[in-house]
């Protein structure tokens, strides 16, 4: 394979954990937030419950398109592998996994 080949199948191999694990970073931020103003909600005194509708139905909606995007990612992925098998050979199953959970422990230590 060559050089230039190598270093683009690098480059995408750092890049596509990192933009997994965003996502799912994103998605725990707006679960945690949905959970803040809902509980808000909640214990508020004197606020109806249908006050705040509208902004908990916005956070839905901002959760399910992490979500749609975290599976558009996912077949991204999966696509890449399968571009990288086709044209240069590369067998990326074995070391997907490998980067993936290197990137999580790197995330966290960090």
């Amino acid at each position: 394979m060559s050089e230039h080949l190598i270093s683009i199948a690098t480059s995408l191999q750092q890049q596509l954990p990192s933009a997994e694990f965003r996502i799912d970073d994103a998605l725990i931020a707006v679960s945690s937030l949905m959970a803040s103003v809902v509980t808000a909600r909640r214990d508020t005194e004197g606020v109806p419950p249908a006050k705040g509708q509208a902004t908990i139905q916005r956070l839905a909606k901002a959760q399910m398109a992490l979500i749609d995007a975290g599976g558009e990612v996912l077949r991204v992925h999966g696509e890449l592998v399968a571009i990288g098998q086709e044209t240069a050979g590369y067998d990326l199953h074995e070391e997907c996994p490998k980067r993936a959970a290197v990137h999580r422990l790197h995330a966290v230590a960090t």
